[in-house]
Order: C-alpha cells, then structure tokens, then sequence
C-alpha cells in the first residue's frame, strides 16, 4: 500500500509538470502533508529512477519537462506481480540468445529500482532459491536462435542447410517457419518444408547455416492451429496419422508414472495388482520407444504389436553386448 501511495505523489508531480504548472517541493509538501525532505528525495526518485528529464527553472522555482513526451512508467507492480515476473526471468533462462537475456536482465533491474516494497527482492536472491536445470538438451548458438525467432515473429521465409543424423545427410531447404518450441531443453522450429511440401521439424542445433530466403513462399491452408497439431502427438514427433500405444508399467514404479502427463490425451487404467496402463497416441515409434527402454523391466509393451516387435528386437540387440 505504502508503495502505491508514493506512486499517487510521482503522478502528481508529473501532471503538474506537464501541465506547464512548475512544481517543486516545497509544494508537493503542502499538498501531501509530507516533510520537504520527503518530497526532495520523491523528485531525487523520479529524475534518477524513472528517468524522468526534469530542468529546474530558478525564475519559475519549479520543475518542468526538457522532453515533453516523457511519460511514466504505466503501471506500479504489486509484491505478487512483480515476484511473477522475476520467476519468468529464470524460467527464461533456457533460451540461448545471451543478449536478449542480456536485455531482459537490464529491463528487470530497472524495474526492481522502482519497487520500493518493504521486502527488498533482488535477481541475485531469486537466483539462489529458484532455479531452472535441464539435462540431455541439444544446445543451439544465439545467432542461429536469433534468426530464426525473428522469421518466426514476421513470418518471413528462410533458406537453411540441414543436418539429418538419422541419414547422415546434409540438405539445403527453404522454409517458412511458423512456431518455436522448446521440448525438453532443446529447441525446435516447425514450419512449412517446400522440399517435402509439408509441416516438419527442425531441431534448431542442427541448423547449420541460415539466411533469408529468395522464395516467396505464402502460409500454407490448415496450419491455423499449430498448437494443436503439436498437442495431438506424442512428443516432438508429429503426423496427421497416429496409433494408439499402450504400455504396461510394474507397480513398483505406477506412482510415479501417474504423476506425469504423457499425452494431452492419455488414458490411464489401475490394475488391481498395483501396475498402471497408460494408452495415447503416437505417430512415430522412435521416441515411445526410448521412453519405455529408459523405464528397463518396469515397463511391458502391451500394444501395438509393431511396437512390441521393435523393442524386443532392441532388447535383443542390447543383450549382445553384455554376453
């Protein structure tokens, strides 16, 4: 509350100033019932904190604005807002752009330097109780993350060289790309490929060179709801045909499957054993795969039998090497 009623001070010192009325201190005293010292340090404040360009004009004995654009800060965060705000900071530290954290860093020391809550909070404190940690992530450069976040923001194509290790393969492609994600640490862009005339993904690590692209290549039909066409498939791994899988995990490790979310879709049924079977559905078997061979024998395929048949055969071939 004592925050906002400073507040209520700074924007009456600044319509008066606007208003070409010269305020000064010994004025902002009379009308707030404050200590003249008080009201110098709340114009000490709003020159140095909130930037204002404030000039003192002896013959007036008052204030007035050098750059009569200036406005201030629109709104006055509370402890709540404000504790949001610096979480999101350290959510955000996955993103590899160090200058955009860099100026993300800026913005927010700025506007800690208004917050004039009993409770002081700073990014060096919340670094030490809140923190963000993923393992097992692909790491991509800050030019290359740059690049394409801005043709993802004003939807302008690229032309990128590719890496494929599945083939071993470089291509040369151009996209349009329509949505940045990051899955699991890494991240991924999905755009539209007019090498294979269709939505695919781009892991942005094995971007190897992008530029703009000559193409004009428009938004394609149906692509409205990238979300969703993310949200419909297991993972990163998407298509417009799926199969529904269903695995089998041991009750030894059930309570800490039931606490995660597989799938936006995802059925789970209670065995009276204690074991949990958990049904949704995927389009590509390559990523379901290394999550049950992750689980060892806690976990047993139940169906497909396709997916069944894939990893017995991968179990096969580990048990090669340790014979």
């Amino acid at each position: 509350m004592a925050s906002k009623i400073i507040y209520e001070r700074f924007l009456w010192f600044h319509g008066q100033a606007k208003r070409g009325l010269y305020p000064n201190a010994a004025a902002m005293a009379k009308h707030f019932e404050i200590s003249v010292k008080t009201a110098q340090r709340d114009i000490g404040f709003i020159q140095n904190r909130l930037f204002a360009p404030l000039i003192y004009d002896r013959s007036r004995r008052g204030y007035a604005y050098e750059d009569a654009s200036y406005e201030l800060p629109a709104s006055w965060l509370n402890a709540d807002e404000l504790l949001a705000l610096l979480v999101s900071f350290r959510l955000a530290s996955t993103v590899p752009d160090s200058g955009m954290k860099a100026g993300m860093k800026t913005f927010l020391n700025q506007v800690l330097s208004l917050y004039t809550h009993e409770i002081p909070i700073t990014l060096e404190s919340l670094g030490e109780k809140v923190s963000v940690k993923n393992i097992g992530y692909s790491v991509t450069s800050g030019k290359t993350f740059q690049q394409v976040l801005d043709a993802v923001l004003h939807t302008r194509p690229v032309r990128i060289e590719y890496y494929s290790p599945h083939n071993d393969e470089c291509t040369s492609r151009d996209i349009l790309p329509l949505h940045l994600l990051s899955y699991m640490g890494t991240w991924h862009i999905v755009a539209h490929c007019t090498l294979r005339d269709e939505l695919r993904d781009f892991a942005l690590s094995r971007i190897r060179t992008i530029e703009p692209s000559a193409m004009e290549i428009p938004v394609p039909a149906g692509t409205d709801s990238i979300k969703e066409y993310l949200r419909w498939n297991f993972g990163i791994l998407s298509s417009t045909e799926t199969i529904e899988v269903c695995i089998r995990f041991a009750p030894g490790i059930a309570p800490w499957i039931q606490e995660q979310v597989w799938h936006a879709n995802q059925k789970i049924k209670k065995e009276p054993d204690g074991s949990l079977c958990l049904s949704f559905p995927v389009a590509d078997f390559r990523e379901i795969k290394r999550e049950i061979l992750k689980h060892g024998s806690q976990v047993e395929v139940v169906s497909p039998p396709a997916l069944r048949d894939e990893v017995k055969k991968e179990i096969k071939k580990m048990s090669t090497l340790y014979t």
